[in-house]
């Protein structure tokens, strides 16, 4: 170890004094919020940080706090490479990476390739291309794709032409739109361009033992699975959901199909083996699918499920994208809690989130004994 390093480490704060106050504890946490607050130095490795330095944890005997910037420097320490305390944060320069890099995708009027986007970033496109889903929540290619469909939508909506609205969107031709159109619109672009006129929605409402059910269809598929208390609020519900569809009331074939939703409110693990249309943006369609791939009986918090789509900063982002989700336990958002163990909020109330929980732990815990006995 330098001479000088030795000799500034024999007039750092004590260990206990240190792990006393409560700026070690953020240290610890490394806490974004108290960036710029403070900053702290490491004598064993000669360099100044901001708390939120991702680097290996100092031991708190070789630390010391500082107020100022200045007083920082004045250690004559170097500052910290990877979390940057001279200037804005590592994760802060990334957010203005980019964010620079959607506004080059949606000012083009072709898809900018990665290695153009990497090149423009001066980064590597391995690199870039982690640093812009775990931003965004989705990888360059799925976020350009959004952003044209983002733009076919805002065409038909201002009334020209459906083959205008694809090509102004950056589609080098009308077949590659059409063979995403249905998923892209959740209609055909004709349709989509009157308002969803005429789109035919079949409904119907049940009962189940934790209150009134709602379904209702397109020709693709189950759109909508709505719980409540009161009949008239969720047709209400299902009316803004499509204001210009025509919605019709299903016939006694359509009753066996809200008999099957039914029973999956009642039996949560059997699953529903029906196709479904699931509309949202690509970042939610992302987040529904994940939440489609947790087993009956198990539970992960929010965070857990924006690592899994490789989004591990959007947290808050999964929780907008759970609370938007039209198709109850179908799409099990009720398996989703807080970090600490608290259920957090559920569309159709907490007390319905707790009873299907419940349910699906009895059914792992019975099927679980079977086996054993098996």
């Amino acid at each position: 170890m330098p001479a000088m390093f030795i000799a500034l480490a024999k007039h750092l704060q004590p260990a206990p004094l240190l792990a006393d106050d409560p700026r070690w504890a953020r240290i610890v946490a490394r806490d974004k919020s108290a960036d710029g607050a403070f900053w702290y130095s490491v004598a064993t490795t000669g360099v100044y940080c901001r708390p939120s330095c991702p680097s290996r944890r100092a031991n708190p005997a070789n630390v010391q706090l500082h107020d100022t910037l200045q007083a920082a420097r004045a250690t004559g320490f170097r500052p910290c490479r990877r979390c940057n305390p001279e200037g804005p944060s590592l994760e802060a320069a990334n957010a203005a990476m980019i964010a620079d890099a959607c506004r080059r995708i949606g000012q083009s009027e072709v898809e900018p390739s990665l290695i153009e986007l990497a090149d423009a970033a001066g980064r590597s496109p391995g690199y870039f291309h982690r640093v812009f889903k775990a931003v965004t929540g989705l990888t360059p290619k799925d976020y350009a794709a959004a952003r044209r469909a983002a733009r076919v939508r805002q065409g038909l909506e201002d009334g020209v032409s459906v083959t205008s609205a694809i090509y102004d969107a950056g589609f080098n031709s009308s077949g590659r739109f059409y063979e995403k159109s249905t998923g892209m619109l959740g209609m055909t672009p004709t349709r989509y361009r009157a308002g969803g006129a005429n789109e035919e929605i079949r409904f119907a409402v049940g009962e189940t033992s934790l209150g009134t059910i709602l379904v209702a269809s397109s020709r693709k598929g189950v759109a909508s699975i709505l719980l409540g208390q009161d009949p008239d609020a969720l047709v209400r519900d299902l009316q803004d959901r499509f204001p210009k569809a025509r919605l019709v009331g299903g016939d006694s074939d359509y009753e066996a199909l809200v008999a099957r939703v039914v029973g999956l409110v009642e039996a949560p693990a059997l699953g529903l083996d029906l196709p479904l249309d699931v509309r949202g943006t690509a970042f939610q369609q992302r987040v529904w699918q994940a939440l489609r791939d947790i087993r009956a009986g198990r539970t992960v918090s929010y965070a857990e499920i924006a690592g899994r789509i490789g989004a591990p900063n959007a947290t808050r982002a999964v929780a907008a994208a759970c609370a938007a989700n039209a198709l109850a336990v179908a799409i099990p958002c009720h398996r989703v809690i807080r970090k600490d163990g608290a259920l957090s909020g559920y569309a159709w109330g907490a007390e319905r989130k707790r009873a299907l929980l419940d349910r699906e732990a009895g059914d792992a815990a019975e099927n679980a004994s079977r086996s054993s006995r098996a």
